[in-house]
């Protein structure tokens, strides 16, 4: 279904909605699978298009060496939101069971990798803790809310269900705000960090949060410790809590860190920031300088909502300093800075370009993954107590027990279902057309290859892959104007090797976006 953007949607329901399926590798070392998407309506379209023993003349060449391989894939995935659930829930049951199959199954796009808000955000119906009496140092009035039990677990147990034996759903909570009576300023939004003397209380609330989840049959891999901490330097419209990095470095160090080994939660993954990329390196390595603090830390959080003015090469220099911690990016999404009656604009190919282009500048520069933001919204982009309403991959109409399917939802598709977590980056350099033509490559667990290439031309682009620098085969391919591609293929047991400085492992290292 088209609507006035530039592409389309695909209409689901219970009854009806398009699958990619089981999308296998090739069965040889000279063969190729080509997935592509594209803004003129192609959606998961697939071929095998035969190799040559010479390239084209003068076209765009992706060159991949599997030998050099660096940050290691935890996945791709969006976020079990209050307001998501809330929308899921309108849908009649086989329309519910559509909807999590198409991001979960191995039919779908196998999303692996997820977050949901430790109690309310702004994509709630209303601000609130998980223990809202005030002075309760305690926590013996803690308890989860009605929206987990209505609008998270639920989904978040079917998507589990569906999921192969191959994959794991990695889960990781993100709090928006303590309980207000713990903050300096007594309300959940506005401006204001956590009191000095709430610092312990508020390390149990995350403990609690884990057992209470993990009761309710949801495995919790980790937590980020705040999400956006800076926004609370300003009086912020919704929930928000400020967090110096000093501070975070002596609370981790004091409390969280420490709190969480003393419950058995040793193994859950702690990530610091969960703000914009412009925040790096400084803010994580305030942190991640102190022995103390650094033992309890595993990674970097970021968001993408500063990254035109910002250098992805932040993200390099981050990892060189503290290369044994990882960077993931954690929330993105588009419509949060457009005209109130764009909010959702429905088949956008430019939306969903610009996801497909983040990605790929973000996993070339050391990113495990890329975790979307609300997985499912209304037709107007919400609901969200703060009005802050957005964009997301599907677009749920509940009049007519239906959703859609943005063009965004197949450009995320194009990472999460391919690409293993398990498994390594690896070099990849675009010869020629550099302005149109931007690409990411992988080697899965399994042994097999992945490149994602995204034509930002209107126009097809002649590229040909270069698998393996001294394999005599290649791929040619007239790559359509505005769309993305995956191709699979396979890896020879010896691939030939070659010199690649480290910091030149992709030649969009010094580049920022306009």
């Amino acid at each position: 279904m088209q609507f006035t953007a530039e592409s389309y949607v695909c209409v689901c329901s219970g009854t009806s909605c398009d699958f990619p399926g089981d999308i296998a590798p090739p069965a040889d070392t000279s063969s190729f699978v080509m997935v592509t998407s594209s803004q003129s309506g192609g959606r998961f379209d697939v071929v095998n298009p035969a190799t040559s023993s010479t390239p084209t003349v003068n076209a765009t060449v992706l060159r991949l060496n599997p030998t050099y391989q660096y940050q290691t894939m935890h996945g791709f995935g969006g976020a079990f939101t209050d307001s998501a659930g809330i929308n899921i829930a309108k849908l009649s049951n086989d329309s519910q069971d559509t909807l999590i199959r198409s991001y979960f199954a191995p039919e779908g796009i196998r999303y692996d990798l997820c977050r949901v808000p430790i109690a309310g955000s702004d994509f709630s119906v209303r601000p609130y803790s998980y223990d809202d009496v005030d002075g309760d140092v305690n926590l013996d009035f803690f308890a989860l809310a009605e929206e987990d039990y209505m609008y998270k677990l639920p989904y978040i147990r079917k998507a589990i269900e569906v999921m192969d034996a191959e994959r794991e759903l990695l889960l990781f909570g993100s709090p928006w705000a303590p309980p207000a009576w713990m903050k300096e300023s007594g309300m959940t939004n506005g401006s204001g960090g956590l009191l000095r003397e709430m610092w312990t209380p508020y390390a149990n609330y995350f403990v609690k949060f884990i057992e209470a989840y993990e009761a309710e049959g949801a495995p919790i891999w980790g937590v980020t410790t705040q999400n956006e901490p800076l926004t609370g330097y300003e009086d912020w419209m919704w929930n928000t809590c400020l967090w110096t990095a000093e501070d975070m470095r002596d609370w981790l160090k004091a409390d969280l860190g420490p709190i969480m080994n003393t419950a058995g939660f040793a193994d859950k993954i702690i990530m610091v920031l969960d703000h914009n990329r412009d925040a790096l390196p400084w803010y994580p390595k305030t942190i991640l300088e102190d022995p103390e603090a650094n033992q309890y830390v595993d990674g970097t959080a970021v968001h993408w909502y500063d990254d035109a003015n910002s250098y992805p090469n932040l993200m390099s220099e981050t990892h060189d300093l503290f290369p044994d911690k990882f960077i993931l990016y954690t929330e993105a999404c588009e419509g949060w800075n457009a005209p109130s009656d764009s909010r959702v604009v429905l088949g956008s190919w430019e939306r969903a370009q610009n996801y497909a282009y983040n990605i790929i500048d973000d996993v070339t520069h050391f990113s495990t993954g890329w975790v979307d933001w609300n997985m499912a919204l209304d037709m107007g982009g919400g609901p969200n107590w703060a009005n802050n309403f957005v964009d997301a991959p599907i677009i749920i109409d509940a009049a007519s027990d239906r959703f859609y399917k943005q063009p965004m939802f197949y450009v995320m598709g194009h990472f999460s279902k391919f690409i293993v977590p398990g498994g390594k980056a690896i070099y990849s350099s675009v010869v020629g057309d550099y302005n149109s033509i931007r690409a990411a490559a992988f080697v899965n667990p399994d042994g097999y290859g992945v490149a994602v290439v995204l034509n930002t031309n209107d126009n097809p682009v002649d590229v040909t892959v270069q698998p393996l620098v001294g394999t005599e085969y290649y791929l040619n391919v007239e790559m359509e104007g505005k769309s993305i591609n995956t191709f699979l293929f396979n890896i020879p047991a010896n691939p030939t090797t070659y010199g690649v400085s480290h910091m030149l492992r992709h030649n969009i290292l010094f580049y920022k976006p306009t």
